[in-house]
């Protein structure tokens, strides 16, 4: 009776140990804890850090990234990149402003002609890619350019200022008096990206389309249709930022966005999902972006160069996709 006892309680043992290990070589669970781990220690470091003004500020500058990230992860769960999403921001944030001060339309116009710009480019970089088959990195590394040259060219290389204050109401206001409206906005969008993901057949297909193409094409999904909606919703989400950050600047800023694209790749593969597409979780997006949002704030409050946040955000960049390769060997 007591082997029996005995045997039960190493069997119990071994199954509690096995799901400690599974949970902590889950990705988003790693990077929930060196969250949390960041916001003590930048708590303690600086004393700025943990007061309600710096955490409203770092939940603004989060929602911008975190919504950039969102059209991010569908193009990298097709074996995607989109490097324009940076500059799509600055060319559509500088067209919403430049209706609203130079044609004087309303707001509501004026942004929902920002979103279509931004649609019409995710389309074009979606049919570059899926029907003329051109590498992703090089379209939208052109688009890149292009959109900032044409957002140099439509402002003229000078900010638009001046917008109305129901527009900037967007990037800097509160909804309900409690919840800054970029903060409800990333909200929103990441509950339609986890609805789109992992309740809509579209979904099923995008990750079927980065797990194995061919495969995809020959059960019948329609390959080059959701790569091109995959690109579509990131060019979305980038005119979405566009907006937000030109509320909150309250100027239509040319060289607005500039490495910004580095910031949502960061935020995308930190979350877990692969670099070479098939495999991911949008919540996992947030919490990179998350992370990276902080880490970025207390460096800057602790007076660390930006080169240098440069680096590291390369090295986490480098580490991250390490870690995913490394996982998907496994």
């Amino acid at each position: 009776m007591s082997n029996l006892n005995t045997e039960t309680t190493l069997t119990t043992k071994n199954k509690t140990m096995a799901k400690i290990k599974d949970l902590f070589e889950n990705q988003e669970v790693l990077i929930l804890v060196a969250f949390l781990l960041l916001c003590v220690i930048m708590t303690i470091i600086n004393d700025q850090f943990f007061t309600a003004s710096n955490l409203t500020n770092v939940a603004r500058q989060i929602s911008i990234n975190a919504i950039l990230a969102v059209g991010m992860t569908f193009v990298i769960l097709t074996g995607g990149i989109d490097l324009s999403v940076g500059s799509v921001m600055a060319f559509t944030g500088t067209i919403m402003a430049g209706m609203m001060l130079l044609v004087g339309i309303p707001p509501v116009y004026a942004v929902l002609i920002g979103i279509a710009l931004g649609t019409v480019i995710g389309y074009i970089n979606g049919m570059l890619v899926a029907y003329a088959k051109i590498p992703a990195i090089i379209v939208t590394l052109a688009m890149m350019e292009a959109s900032r040259g044409l957002a140099l060219l439509y402002t003229g290389g000078y900010p638009l200022s001046g917008l109305p204050q129901s527009f900037t109401f967007i990037g800097r206001g509160y909804a309900f008096g409690i919840i800054p409206m970029p903060v409800l906005i990333m909200i929103i969008v990441y509950i339609l990206a986890y609805i789109i993901l992992n309740h809509l057949p579209i979904g099923r297909y995008i990750y079927a389309i980065g797990g194995n193409e061919e495969a995809a094409r020959l059960s019948g999904v329609k390959v080059k249709r959701y790569k091109i909606l995959a690109y579509l919703i990131s060019g979305v989400t980038a005119a979405i930022a566009g907006m937000i950050l030109t509320s909150r600047l309250a100027s239509g800023q040319p060289m607005a966005g500039v490495g910004f694209e580095l910031d949502a790749i960061a935020a995308v593969v930190l979350g877990g999902t692969a670099i070479a597409g098939g495999r991911g979780h949008i919540f996992g997006t947030l919490l990179g972006a998350m992370l990276i949002g902080v880490l970025s704030n207390g460096l800057n409050l602790m007076g660390v160069s930006p080169y240098v946040q440069l680096v590291l955000k390369g090295v986490i960049i480098i580490g991250a996709i390490y870690y995913s390769s490394w996982r998907q060997k496994d």
